[in-house]
């Protein structure tokens, strides 16, 4: 029988463990101010994404009050990182790192590579705006990259596949038949993909390459495992 003398230890005894919990939701949802983001440091922006890819892929993700985060950055944004990720469904960034409005800019593309007009984005992003990442977020099983393995041929698709030439590169006979069945193949090509892009963005923008060496900007690459929702980190 529980008396009430247990039942008020017990209370008392879980009473700190919510008012922490409360208070680490209240951080969670308050939406990035240009001091917030300013006071983030690279290292400190890739951490948050890690922790929340953690309570995404836990099944805690943070519910948040959404209609007021989108009053709160109404006139005004300051995400603390940028994501190029890929259009496929089962990937959305925001979900996946379990962020909310006005926490991180997404670029989305069929297998995640970059180009001119995506580079312009992260320019904005981190040079205009001041996000302090740029995770380029490839995933398993892509089909951007099987298409680019099988040499598809088709309507505009064909050009764009051109883009993965440096990732099918890495490519040797020893990974075995060129086919998007060999799993291990197209594997070893997303994260090359993912890992050659990231490498990719300072050579090919001096904006980004100057906040790189000034250290206020961390660039890294990511796979996506549309199994099991976990991110591992390439760099």
């Amino acid at each position: 029988m529980i008396t009430r003398r247990f039942f008020c230890g017990c209370l008392a005894g879980a009473l700190p463990f919510a008012a922490s919990a409360a208070q680490a939701q209240s951080t969670e949802c308050a939406v990035f101010t240009p001091d917030r983001q300013k006071s983030t440091a690279p290292d400190d922006a890739i951490a948050r994404l890690k922790a929340g890819n953690e309570r995404f892929t836990a099944g805690k993700s943070i519910n948040c009050n959404l209609m007021a985060q989108v009053k709160e950055t109404a006139s005004s944004q300051s995400p603390f990182a940028a994501i190029v990720g890929c259009i496929d469904s089962r990937v959305p960034p925001e979900l996946v790192f379990d962020q909310r409005i006005g926490d991180v800019f997404c670029a989305r593309v069929a297998g995640n590579f970059v180009n001119t007009d995506i580079i312009g984005s992260l320019e904005y992003s981190v040079k205009v705006v001041g996000a302090k990442a740029i995770v380029v977020l490839g995933h398993n099983s892509c089909g951007a990259i099987k298409a680019a393995v099988d040499n598809v041929k088709l309507g505009n698709i064909t050009a764009m596949l051109k883009n993965f030439q440096p990732a099918l590169a890495t490519l040797t006979k020893a990974d075995g038949h060129r086919d998007s069945h060999n799993y291990p193949l197209v594997q070893k090509a997303a994260e090359a993909n993912a890992r050659l892009t990231a490498e990719s963005l300072p050579r090919r923008s001096p904006i980004i390459k100057t906040l790189v060496d000034a250290r206020q900007l961390k660039i890294v690459a990511a796979m996506h495992d549309v199994t099991t929702g976990k991110v591992s980190w390439l760099s």
